[in-house]
């Protein structure tokens, strides 16, 4: 626990206390939600239910960004991951601070799911509700890059995910994107909950399509070899 500790403390810092400030950074708040028919988060579906995902964020003057967004299942999942609780319905609250530094953003984000009785929002422990990540980002043009890695919370093991989209496509309105996930298998892959091998494998490809609010999103996840076509507006 202290080793977790630490290291999100150097993670906040390395977020929150580099770089020159972003003059280009929009101040203030911004909130939103989207409706999407089904949770998908790096070639996993989440929950089997459509769900209803607000979020809401502060952008200081430096660039420094400070988040939450969730994600709340409408109908109860089938079946239930938890014993005796037959109406569970999934939720997550994540929490992000982020803070650009030239041509990359660092981010660290807190997951929160609650399961069950395990529901303590500040306990960072192996049996918590909770799993932090440390990340990277880079866009430009077309471009954009991601890598993010797991250092303390719920069974977290040091999972790895790395990410590059491109765009594709743009006309009359519509743009689409192309994704190429690589990450932990024992973590989103077909080894879920194993975690005797470190293999990095390809889990995440799609194309997703956008006009206005509107996203369709075809995915598939190489490693599970399952596929998922999901439909997202945004308001």
């Amino acid at each position: 626990m202290k080793k977790t500790a630490k290291l999100i403390a150097l993670a906040v810092a390395l977020v929150a206390g580099f770089g020159p400030s972003n003059a280009n950074a929009a101040e203030g708040f911004k909130l939103g939600a989207d409706v999407v028919s089904s949770y998908v988060w790096r070639g996993g579906e989440l929950g089997d239910s459509p769900a209803i995902q607000p979020n809401l964020s502060y952008t200081c003057k430096s660039g420094l960004s400070i988040g939450a967004w969730g994600s709340y299942a409408l109908e109860k999942s089938t079946p239930s991951p938890v014993a005796g609780q037959s109406d569970y319905r999934y939720k997550e609250v994540d929490l992000t601070v982020s803070m650009p530094i030239g041509p990359v953003t660092l981010g660290v984000t807190d997951y929160y799911i609650p399961v069950g009785e395990v529901t303590n929002t500040f306990n960072f422990g192996n049996d918590s509700a909770n799993t932090v990540e440390v990340s990277a980002s880079y866009a430009k043009d077309k471009l954009g890059l991601m890598a993010g890695v797991f250092v303390g919370g719920n069974d977290y093991d040091n999972a790895v995910y790395c990410e590059a989209n491109y765009q594709i496509y743009s006309k009359d309105g519509y743009t689409a994107k192309a994704t190429l996930g690589l990450g932990s298998e024992d973590y989103y892959g077909d080894q879920f909950g194993v975690t005797t091998s470190d293999k990095i494998a390809l889990v995440n490809t799609g194309i997703s399509v956008s006009k206005d609010r509107y996203t369709a999103s075809a995915i598939y996840n190489p490693d599970t070899e399952k596929s998922f076509l999901v439909f997202m507006a945004s308001f």
